[in-house]
């Protein structure tokens, strides 16, 4: 424990921005503008075509961040990052910065940060909350695209704050993202709210976290001992010892819960009746099978191919798809490993795919790939052949009806016999489904189901397209409601389809890592979930827990609601009389 402070014990309020208490010394992240000449140049529109470049590498950037907080964390905070890119193709912005080299005859760097500045300044100065937080997102955009317009690396200062509690002004999503979540203690600022990204990548994080704290930067100094709670957005600075032994039991509670669920991390999968249910994880490549095997994942549920594609910014080839996936199936070591086909466009954009008015509901998914035989058949004969090294299962994301089906199966069984008449023969037959995440597809399921071995429902997707929600649109982020009934209904209806037809039923989606929703999952007939492996202790503790009809029962109390905010609170309580469990 830190040694007492001399100087006085302050006490401030903030915004409870990620629950959890810690305390350690405070390490400063000083984030001061870049120092940009102000020069007049010849060559206009060689500025305007450097202002293109940095752009689009900038895209590359945040598009590589996103995949890799997508397999690290999930969908709902690799969405942040698309609202980065919307900035980046923001049509007014880029107008007004061209404009400006034009008008000024000045350099691009310039003019730049004047006009990235303007907009920041509007965005501040707004009296909602939700735009006013978005300023901490173009001001992350903007310093990127000013990164590589000087052709500086920018330093990741925050990555230094091992077992310290980081204080600024503001952390960018991007910031939050690269924190060392085994070394940084936990965060404090002194603006955003609640909503904000940071936040939110802190509650993703697990990092105890209190923002909005006014009069931090000028009374903290670095190295003083600060107090984070982030469960009643109280920060002390110089707490004194008997502050400190107040706190010790809340941190000691937090601290044996957390044991207490560690400690049956290796336990079997299954109710305390003995209703077996499977665990498993969601990766985006190789280096995520140590998450799989230190959480004693069943196997992996999903497999982003996408990434390998969106890593390389490039279409790979045959060789360098097998490569990779032949290298998850041996270190899967006989577990199944559940590949998704190339699930690109939409947010996902490589190469020759241009922008779409509405791309989540446009070319992308299957509808590439069956386009697409190109990408399609190399891809599937790598899937293939890696499974001549270990259990797999293919599924195709995005079906909408049963035609669309039978034309990839008909792709799969083409690119199968081809690979016989090679002599590839697989070492078990692989497990063929697809993803329900469309309405129609939810409405066709006895249909569907009776052409393959297994349903993973993507709730992300599904939630989105049923409620007519765009769940990267924070502004009507609370409509984006799974505890909307008919999400309930929906998923019920999905599930019963499977099991009329004997074939097993699987959620992929956020819920399934959501130890809320997870109880409620398995009752409505879930068999597997799969999730960002990090978030599998929670959820299996609270499943080890519960008995197969306090499960049954507890989706019979929430069918007879209709009020989501109800129903939220019953699968609240649910979870915390589980994990209080002894």
């Amino acid at each position: 424990m830190q040694a007492e402070s001399s100087r006085p014990e302050v006490r401030l309020q903030g915004i409870a921005a990620a629950p959890g208490v810690s305390r350690g010394p405070a390490y400063l992240l000083f984030q001061g503008k870049a120092i940009v000449a102000c020069e007049k140049i010849s060559d206009v529109e060689g500025e305007i075509r450097r202002f293109e470049g940095a752009l689009s590498s900038t895209r590359l950037e945040i598009a590589k961040l996103r995949n890799q907080v997508a397999a690290s964390l999930g969908e709902n905070e690799a969405a942040i990052f698309d609202a980065h890119l919307l900035v980046l193709e923001d049509v007014a912005l880029i107008d007004d910065v061209n404009k400006e080299v034009r008008q000024t005859g000045l350099n691009i760097e310039h003019c730049f940060q004047e006009v990235a500045q303007r907009y920041i300044d509007i965005f501040e100065r707004m009296e909602d909350d939700f735009l006013r937080e978005r300023a901490a997102d173009i001001r992350d955009v903007t310093g990127r695209v000013m990164n590589h317009l000087l052709g500086a690396r920018p330093e990741h200062k925050v990555q230094s704050a091992l077992q310290q509690v980081v204080v600024a002004k503001d952390l960018t999503p991007s910031e939050t993202a690269t924190l060392p979540t085994d070394g940084v203690l936990g965060f404090v600022t002194e603006e955003g709210g609640q909503t904000g990204h940071s936040a939110i990548m802190a509650r993703a994080l697990n990092i105890p976290a209190v923002v909005g704290v006014k009069g931090l930067l000028a009374t903290v100094e670095d190295g003083d001992s600060v107090l984070v709670d982030g469960q009643s957005g109280l920060v002390i600075i110089n707490p004194t010892s008997a502050t400190l032994e107040a706190y010790r039991g809340k941190e000691i509670a937090i601290q044996t819960q957390r044991d207490r669920v560690m400690r049956e991390i290796s336990l079997p999968d299954c109710t305390r009746d003995g209703h077996a249910f499977a665990i498993q994880a969601n990766i985006g490549g190789p280096e995520d099978m140590m998450g799989v095997q230190e959480y004693y994942a069943h196997g992996v549920g999903l497999y982003r191919t996408e990434n390998l594609f969106l890593r390389l910014d490039a279409w790979p080839s045959e060789e360098d798809q097998f490569d990779e996936y032949v290298e998850v199936v041996r270190q899967a070591q006989g577990k199944m490993v559940t590949f998704r086909t190339l699930d690109l466009g939409g947010d996902k954009r490589l190469g020759d795919l241009t922008d779409e008015a509405n791309p989540f509901m446009g070319y992308r998914a299957i509808r590439l790939c069956l386009d697409r035989p190109d990408i399609f058949r190399p891809q599937l004969r790598a899937i293939l052949r890696a499974a001549v090294h270990g259990p797999v299962a293919v599924m195709f994301p995005m079906i909408s009806n049963v035609e669309e089906l039978r034309q990839a199966k008909h792709f799969y069984h083409s690119v199968m016999n081809e690979l016989a008449s090679e002599g590839v023969v697989q070492s078990t037959k692989p497990r063929l489904g697809a993803m329900i995440e469309i309405p129609s597809a939810a409405l066709l399921a006895n249909h569907l189901a009776r052409e393959l071995d297994f349903f993973s429902v993507g709730t992300n997707d599904l939630v989105q397209y049923l409620l007519a929600v765009d769940r990267g649109n924070q502004r009507i982020a609370k409509l984006y409601d799974p505890a909307n009934p008919a999400v309930i209904s929906t998923l019920e209806s999905i599930f019963r389809a499977a099991q009329r037809q004997g074939i097993s039923s699987a959620v992929c989606g956020e819920l399934a890592g959501d130890p809320h929703w997870a109880p409620l999952l398995i009752g409505l007939g879930a068999q597997e979930l799969s999730m960002t492996p990090t978030a599998i202790p929670e959820v299996r503790y609270v499943l080890r827990h519960s008995t197969h009809t306090e499960l049954k029962d507890l989706v019979a109390r929430v069918q007879a609601e209709t009020d989501s905010a109800v129903i939220k609170k019953i699968l609240n309580d649910f979870k915390l009389s589980k994990l209080n469990y002894h």
